[in-house]
């Protein structure tokens, strides 16, 4: 049983972790960025540490301060939750390098799932259906509009790196696809610390049903059935039923 786990995380996501920590009698460490330096969840770590400034490339995306945080806290695990570092494949093979156990896939997974193109890739070539999309990161305006040309309107614009519904943006025609372009690319470069976006087909009135399976590294293997995740706002998701 671990002893002690960083959370690399805020808010809510954080507060739930701390949660499950206490039932199981471990201790948790706690790090915040100056915007959230009167967070609710630091409240209720056992400890809790700056790790930089507001801007989440300073703090939460930072993966050399989390692992050298990590150290001095003295701590054997890091837990990522979800978005920012979770999905990062170089951060969980830091964690490894420096003795720490990352809560999460193996990093050659995450080398996959972390990269919505290569995950797509993965899932069609085991003859999974997909839909329509472009597969390789979009540079540029024309490349854009070629690719939603190709697909045919509407479309989403989507982060090729992480996840939470950051980096979605949604488009019926040419004019409301190059307004959105570059805010698209901005908000995935500030959520995951890379550019990079993709074209995909909008499927419209489609519902979002989620399966999630868990796995240990001792060979026990559970599903925890499918969930309605369709209640959301913004492609990020209010209700899980």
């Amino acid at each position: 049983m671990l002893e002690s786990v960083l959370i690399a995380n805020r808010g809510e996501i954080a507060l739930r972790i701390i949660r499950a920590c206490k039932e199981l009698g471990i201790r948790t460490v706690a790090i915040y960025s100056d915007a959230d330096a009167s967070s609710i969840h630091l409240r209720f770590a056992d400890e809790a540490y700056r790790i930089g400034s507001s801007e989440p490339s300073e703090s939460y995306l930072n993966a050399d301060k989390i692992v050298e945080m990590a150290g001095k806290a003295g701590v054997e695990a890091v837990h990522p939750g979800y978005g920012f570092l979770s999905e990062n494949a170089e951060f969980a093979r830091k964690c490894n390098r420096n003795n720490l156990i990352f809560i999460g896939p193996r990093s050659q997974t995450l080398e996959i799932t972390g990269n919505k193109i290569e995950a797509r890739c993965k899932v069609a070539n085991a003859l999974v259906p997909t839909l329509p999309s472009i597969n390789r990161i979009i540079e540029d305006e024309d490349e854009v509009l070629e690719a939603a040309e190709r697909i045919g309107y509407p479309v989403l614009m989507k982060s090729v790196y992480g996840g939470g519904g950051r980096g979605i943006r949604f488009a019926t025609d040419k004019k409301q696809l190059l307004e959105e372009f570059r805010p698209a690319q901005m908000e995935a470069k500030a959520s995951f610390g890379k550019f990079g976006v993709y074209v995909e087909k909008f499927l419209e009135k489609a519902r979002h049903i989620e399966f999630q399976v868990l796995a240990d590294s001792h060979g026990h293997i559970v599903h925890l059935c499918e969930r309605e995740c369709s209640i959301q706002r913004r492609f990020q998701k209010l209700l899980e039923m």
